[in-house]
């Protein structure tokens, strides 16, 4: 059996590959029974955030398939210990034997799965067009989604903002180091102190927080821009608000996880601001083309992305990243 460090998995993983193959595994289809999603109360003791332990199966049929599970843990409070809020790992079985055939760092798996499930929704939904992108939040995913939006769409700006504005000012201060070498051409990026400025300048938004209260406000957004709501996976979390989820039209991973999981969708469901029809459509729809994405004369629509991940999409990566040479 292979072991593939978060290093390794990292190397492993192109970007651009890694859209396709998730497109093909949105398209295709596999087996992906819901998500076991259990809350931990209150490890450190009374006042400590709760934690979640995930499990994610899935698997694919005929020669050549294989069975994966990714265990995951979240533990909001590891911030404040200088540790990562999430730690994963990833176990691939052969889909005709059940041996084990790799395991792979789930935590890096996830970053680069979650931001390429972003790229791909962004691919079908943003303007061909967009050169602005606000980055909301400094976290692990940030730079992983600042990278992958800039290789799907021609970036010349990134905004970044954060609650702790020293982590803003750190992370664009090294991201404009390294990300005109990543991209192989020139990009400014600077923090952005004013939250509302950042999304009213943009024309994609991407949000990866833990926040309980909505920071992309609807009345900030105009017509062509694209939000991508990567954070707030559990039903009391939110990055948007009531008139955001009501001006935009509405797409997510999948059905089943963003309307039981996702707070920017469960909660706007719950109060009557939209119903399950607002659903434009799912990745699946969108790969499979059942449905239509922003069509590229379409200047006009504002269009919402929520993402709660899937357990195909790290099958999927999982698969690249054991086959990549």
């Amino acid at each position: 059996m292979r072991i593939l460090s978060a290093d390794e998995v990292d190397r492993a993983l192109d970007d651009l590959a890694l859209i396709d193959r998730l497109d093909a595994m949105f398209r295709d289809g596999c087996e992906m029974p819901t998500r076991h999603h259990h809350t931990i109360a209150a490890p450190n003791g009374p006042g400590s955030a709760d934690a979640t332990l995930l499990l994610m199966p899935a698997w694919t049929r005929g020669r050549g398939g294989h069975i994966g599970i990714k265990l995951v843990t979240v533990f909001p409070d590891n911030g404040t210990r200088s540790l990562p809020s999430i730690y994963g790992q990833y176990l691939l079985l052969d889909g005709g034997t059940g041996a084990p055939v790799a395991q792979l760092d789930g935590t890096m798996l996830t970053k680069r799965r979650t931001a390429c499930a972003s790229g791909l929704a962004s691919r079908y939904l943003s303007r061909a067009a967009s050169q602005t992108l606000a980055m909301l939040g400094t976290g692990a995913l940030a730079p992983q989604l600042i990278r992958v939006h800039a290789k799907v769409r021609p970036i010349e700006e990134v905004l970044i903002w954060g609650r702790r504005p020293e982590r803003a000012q750190a992370l664009a201060a090294e991201l404009a180091m390294s990300l005109p070498h990543d991209l192989g051409r020139p990009i400014v990026v600077r923090a952005e102190l004013d939250r509302r400025q950042a999304v009213v300048a943009a024309d994609i938004v991407s949000c990866a927080t833990l926040s309980r209260t909505p920071l992309v406000k609807g009345d900030w957004l105009h017509q062509g821009q694209h939000v991508d709501l990567v954070g707030a996976f559990t039903p009391e979390m939110r990055e948007s608000d009531d008139r955001a989820v009501a001006r935009a039209r509405v797409f997510v991973d999948t059905r089943a996880g963003a309307l039981k999981e996702g707070g920017d969708i469960v909660q706007p469901l719950a109060n009557g601001t939209i119903s399950t029809a607002d659903i434009v459509a799912d990745l699946a729809d969108l790969a499979r083309g059942a449905k239509p994405g922003r069509a590229a004369d379409d200047h006009a629509a504002i269009t919402l992305f929520k993402s709660v991940g899937a357990a195909l999409e790290d099958l999927a990566a999982a698969e690249l990243a054991v086959t990549a040479r």
